[in-house]
């Protein structure tokens, strides 16, 4: 699925990304105006994720959000269908919507990153940034699973 998150709706970025949802946020693109963001929505065929009533009733396609806690948000998507299973091969930037593509082992990478002959690493051709499966992966797996069991 493609999504826009209102401002509300940042804290959802990372966990849509990583379930393999192109996700745009609007605070990273400067939206603010609902009238802003029904347009970049309908340009880019994006539902409109939101806890704003009237932004949600405007817009195309919309999910609209009651709580302001990420987690019960999460379950509000999962309820509203959307799948919340972590990717086998993620395609988004958690941090910018880039896409990402495999390290090849034998690359060199950065020190904050593994050994890419010891995990699976990959990289965002947007804005550099490196991802594995590490002890933040093994947090929002147990997230989403507490949402999708609840």
């Amino acid at each position: 699925m493609r999504f826009l998150l209102d401002l509300m709706c940042g804290g959802l970025r990372a966990y849509l990304r990583m379930c393999d949802h192109d996700t745009a946020y609007a605070g990273d693109r400067g939206l603010e105006a609902d009238d802003d963001l029904i347009a970049v929505a309908g340009d880019e065929d994006r539902t409109v994720v939101t806890r704003g009533v009237a932004l949600a009733a405007r817009a195309d396609e919309s999910i609209l959000l009651e709580s302001r806690d990420v987690e019960a948000q999460l379950a509000e998507l999962d309820a509203a269908g959307v799948d919340l299973t972590l990717a086998d091969e993620p395609a988004f930037c958690g941090r910018c919507n880039g896409p990402l593509e495999s390290v090849d082992p034998s690359a060199s990478t950065p020190e904050y990153a593994p050994d890419p002959t010891a995990v699976e690493i990959w990289v965002c051709r947007d804005c550099g940034q490196y991802f594995w499966r590490g002890s933040h992966w093994d947090r929002v797996a147990e997230t989403l699973s507490r949402v999708r069991d609840s």
